[in-house]
Order: C-alpha cells, then structure tokens, then sequence
C-alpha cells in the first residue's frame, strides 16, 4: 500500500512537472505566439554612414630652418615652444672664416684697384707719347720703329687696363658671394610662428658642404592638418568637400569639424595593405591641438538627422526587394515593403513603409536551456 502510495505520488508529480515544462516552454516564446519573436519599434535617430581612419596632426604651413655655412654654432637665441616674429635672429655660427674671406677678398679688391690707377696714369703718358710721336712722323721728323714703339706701348697700356677692370669685376663678385656666405652665420626667422622642432645644439659643429642642416623647424599652428591612412576598400567612398570630424584621443569629448581636402594619389604599401592618404584642415586658434597628436576621423558618407529607423537586422532582401516583418498575432508573421536610405550597419533609415511607433520583427527568441526552468523557479 505504501508503494503505491509512492507510485501515484511520483506520477503526480512527474505529471505536474510535465505542465509545468509544457507552460514555461510555450510561454518562452516557442510556441505559436507573438512572444517567440523579439521585437523593435520604428524609432527616430540620427544615422551616419562612416569611414573611419586614424590620423596625425601637423601644422598645415611650416618651414624648416637650416645652416647655409659650415661651422659651429655658437649662439642658439630661441627655445623648443617659443614664438617668433619674422626676421628674427635664431642662431649664429662662427664666422670667423668667413670674415677672413672677405678681409682677403677686400685687399685683393684694393690691390686692383691701385693697379688699375697706375695703369690709367701709364696710358695718359703712353698717349702723350704716341701723339708727339705721331706729330713727329707727319713732320718726317722721328723713325718708324719710334713711332711703333709708341703705338704699341699705347695699345698694350689700354688692354691691362682691361685686363685689370676684368679681374676687379672678378673680385667684386667672389666679395659679393663671401660676404653673402658671411651674412647666413647669423640665422633670421623667416616668417611668424611657433618653433615646434629644435635638432641642433650649441657647440654643435655643422656641415653644410653637402646638405643643409636643418636646425629647427617654425610653424603656424593656427591652422593644423589631420593626414590619414585610408584603405583602398574604402578610397573610392571619399570624395573632395565631403564632411569629416574627429577628435583626439587625449580628449574624446571634444570634436573638430571639417571638410576633405585631397587624397594623394600615390598609395603606401605596408604590410601588403594599400593606404591612400587623405588630409584636412581645422582652424587652431586656442592652439588646443599639437604637432603629432593621434585624431579617430570619421568621414561622413551620407547622413540623416531624426530619421525614422529600425535596426539592420529587420530589413531583409527579397526577390521584389527589401521588407521587415511585423507581428501579425497568433505567431503569425507579414512582410510589410519597405524603401532604405542612410544606414550605419546597426540602424536603418526607413523611408517609406513604416510610421513611428511600428513593432518590427528583429529575431527569434532563443530557446532556454535545461537549467533556465530551474532557475526560475519551475522545478
């Protein structure tokens, strides 16, 4: 009697857990009702189609200033950071070479020139002498190899001076070049900014026989630009004038609008992955940005602002084009039609077929485990 009283209680109670299953199955969405789709309405929200990029900042105009005399550097006038006006004095380099140049250059100028003075002096009385001369041949008075005597000395008189105004104008000019050499020992600013790079050091010795060395760098930071690495998968959606904006990662918060400038032509390869470069432009004026900073850029494709909208993954494709499905009730689905515009690949800009407030079909519910009944409660 006891076992069967047992029996009855353990079919009963394996009867009431049965129902108790086949409830909590059926209302968890498995079953023919609305409740085993999840949902979303038509809501809406600003959607952007996006390329993104990661890029660096540079002052857009900059010059990088060099030494155009070897020699060491004496004397460094600026600071990394300071501002500078134009024609300002940088640095100086020893120039004491330089001066020695054009000292030897300015005697040897002077020495030519008292040449040419004697020589000058030496044609009058040359002249004087081949005019009496020639005076003395007319009166049959002198011989002829006197006269060739004073024609020639004239001659030759007048093609030292020649000689000698060539060398002086020869002279004039190496001075010319020496005491230009001379002025680029001191180094000027040569145009408003700020110095952004500082590559030398005094005492330093510089050699400027095959390039120049660059000394610093001065740049306008009012206007910085952003250069990017585009993928070539995405190269093509960019276009001149589009939007873009970024922010830096040291201050998400804070975004930069702007406008495309250019893509360069040429790629870089790196890592078998073809980059283009776009760059752009944004006014600097607290100078908040600075030289190398890292900028996330998005470069705005198309764009809708409150657009109706419903997640990507209502819409689907068909062979009469793209609908969403709405909850019908008795589990019952209908495709509804609809036309797309701007997407972001998580929302979908709904154009027609919908109205706000819509319940749009998104997935099924997913089927619960074995413990989830338990963990309710059920079992």
């Amino acid at each position: 009697m006891t076992r069967w009283i047992k029996r009855r209680l353990l079919i009963v109670s394996l009867v009431v857990l049965a129902a108790l299953a086949a409830s909590w199955w059926w209302l968890s969405g498995n079953g023919a009702t609305d409740g085993q789709w999840q949902t979303a309405r038509a809501q809406p929200a600003d959607i952007e189609d996006l390329v993104t990029a990661l890029g660096t900042l540079e002052p857009y105009d900059y010059v990088d200033v060099g030494a155009q005399v070897s020699g060491q550097l004496e004397k460094l006038h600026v600071d990394l950071g300071d501002k500078v006006e134009k024609g300002q004095l940088l640095a100086e380099i020893d120039a004491s070479v330089q001066e020695s140049q054009v000292q030897a250059g300015l005697a040897q100028l002077d020495a030519l020139r008292a040449q040419l003075e004697q020589q000058r002096a030496e044609l009058e009385l040359a002249q004087v002498q081949f005019d009496r001369q020639e005076r003395l041949r007319q009166a049959d008075a002198t011989s002829d190899d006197a006269w060739q005597t004073a024609k020639a000395t004239l001659a030759t008189t007048r093609a030292q001076i020649k000689v000698l105004q060539a060398q002086i104008d020869q002279t004039q000019s190496g001075l010319e070049g020496d005491q230009a050499t001379l002025g680029y020992a001191k180094i000027y600013a040569p145009r408003d900014g700020t110095v952004v790079t500082l590559d030398a050091r005094e005492g330093q010795t510089l050699n400027a026989n095959q390039t120049a060395p660059i000394l610093m760098r001065v740049a306008d930071l009012s206007t910085m630009t952003v250069s990017t690495e585009v993928s070539e998968a995405d190269v093509d959606r960019l276009e001149i004038g589009m939007p873009v904006y970024f922010s830096t990662l040291g201050n998400s918060a804070v975004r930069y609008d702007s406008t495309l400038r250019q893509v360069l032509p040429t790629p870089e390869v790196v890592n078998n992955v073809v980059l283009y470069t776009a760059e752009f432009d944004v006014a600097n004026p607290d100078n908040a940005l600075m030289s190398g900073m890292t900028a996330q850029v998005f470069f705005v494709v198309e764009s809708a602002k409150g657009a109706l909208s419903v997640p990507a993954s209502a819409v689907k494709s068909g062979a009469d084009g793209q609908y969403v499905e709405v909850p019908a009730g008795k589990g019952r689905l209908e495709k509804r039609p609809v036309k797309t515009g701007v997407t972001d690949r998580v929302r979908v800009q709904i154009t027609d077929g919908l109205a706000e407030g819509d319940t749009v079909v998104i997935g099924k519910v997913q089927a619960q485990t074995e413990d989830e009944p338990r963990r309710r409660g059920l079992f």
